[in-house]
């Protein structure tokens, strides 16, 4: 018997309730089976019940769950210096939480405090954050400030202030948005729930020499792009691997299904005498009572190290071609193109192509008739399905996935 009625309706969920899960297929209470498209928005980036994450799982529950940070935890450390290592690859410093808004709550307060640290000319300090149209950092009072969509603000004013919006991938604007109050600029590889919008390599690169010439803060949202989704270990690698960004966000594939998320710091110098970044960040600057837990850094560890072992990242690549071109191959009069990186993929949906009922829209639509059909996805905006399966997911279940959505939009066509 459902008891929905005990639930806080804040989501708009699907008339089917998921009993359980197994690699890229997830079966409802009346045993329905569903291809996952979704993977949690990104979050089983090993599927369902992977060994590796159930094997972590059990083998820490019962040495040690969670004991606080007061204390250093041995497994935190270790994690964080493989997030350093093998994944940024640069010098630098993390801080664990629990979720991406909570990891982007975390860049905005050191972007802040690097904002004090160096004020303005006239030695009032800095604090603005400028961010872009159709980006999404969170539903918290301080990342929902920072998300360039009106649509998630509404009736929750005054907003935090200290955000400006300009459009993403424009130079112009972007340099005309900065001002004296400005200390960093957020942005994703590829805004996911705003479309899977891409950023462009010349402006990604701009925005990195923009920040060093205006000494502001390169901030990178890599909560759902990051981990081996866009086919490399960050999704701003796969764009201009050169870039050196100063704050990092991360969380989803991170945890393999697990709550985890992490923000990195840079290391670099900040000034002539040499003074880390990340060591503004000092004793009682920042806190999170379940962030970083043994359990959670055990998990997070073990998916990591799959994630490597496997070359996931170099597998994304190949497998998120394979869906571009596949879904582009059929040449529907409803599909206009197909964005993304790697398996993060948005398959835009040509306005006015198809009958729409009234109330819906065309994403909600079609993730609705693929969802009838046996295949789970997301909508991404208005009139982009976004498609975002498990990055080890087997190439027959791929293709099992892609000839469902291949079937609902033939009809639609």
């Amino acid at each position: 018997m459902e008891k929905k009625q005990y639930v806080l309706g804040t989501y708009g969920r699907a008339p089917i309730q998921i009993e359980r899960g197994e690699g890229s297929f997830l079966y409802d209470t009346t045993g329905k089976r569903y291809v996952d498209f979704c993977a949690g928005i990104a979050t089983c980036c090993l599927g369902h019940c992977h060994p590796v994450v159930v094997k972590a799982l059990e083998t820490q529950a019962h040495k040690l769950m969670h004991c606080s940070n007061l204390y250093g935890i041995p497994g935190q450390e270790e994690l964080a210096e493989l997030i350093v290592r093998k994944v940024v690859g640069i010098d630098g410093q993390v801080f664990f939480c629990n979720s991406g808004a909570e990891a982007n709550d975390g860049i905005i307060k050191v972007a802040r405090r690097f904002g004090h640290r160096h004020p303005a000319a006239d030695g009032s300090p800095r604090f603005e954050v400028i961010t872009f149209n159709k980006s999404f950092h969170g539903r918290t009072l301080g990342s929902m400030a920072a998300t360039g969509q009106r649509k998630i603000q509404v009736e929750f004013d005054p907003l935090l202030v200290g955000f400006r919006y300009v459009d993403f991938n424009d130079m112009a604007e972007l340099r005309a948005a900065v001002g004296k109050e400005t200390c960093g600029i957020l942005l994703e590889a590829v805004q996911g729930e705003g479309g899977v919008n891409p950023v462009d390599a010349a402006f990604l690169r701009g925005v990195a020499d923009l920040c060093r010439e205006r000494d502001l803060l390169l901030m990178l949202d890599e909560v759902q792009c990051g981990f081996a989704r866009c086919g490399e270990m960050m999704g701003w690698q796969a764009v201009c691997p050169d870039v050196q960004p100063d704050l990092i966000s991360c969380a989803k594939g991170i945890g393999g299904g697990f709550p985890m998320g992490c923000f990195w710091v840079s290391n670099r110098a900040i000034d002539a005498q040499g003074t880390p970044l990340a060591s503004i960040m000092t004793s009682g600057s920042h806190g999170s009572t379940f962030g970083g837990t043994p359990l959670a850094c055990a998990v997070s560890k073990a998916v990591v190290n799959e994630i490597l072992r496997l070359n996931l990242a170099a597998r994304a690549k190949i497998l998120g071609e394979h869906v571009r071109q596949t879904v582009e191959g059929w040449q529907f009069p409803c599909v206009e193109k197909v964005r993304g990186l790697g398996l993060l993929r948005g398959v835009a949906l040509r306005p006015g192509s198809f009958a729409v009922p009234e109330g819906k829209t065309p994403a909600v639509y079609v993730n609705e008739l693929c969802r009838n059909a046996g295949l789970l996805a997301c909508p991404a905006g208005a009139d982009t399905l976004r498609l975002i399966p498990a990055l080890n997911i087997p190439e027959d279940v791929l293709d099992e996935g892609l000839s469902i959505l291949r079937g609902v939009l033939s009809k639609l066509a």
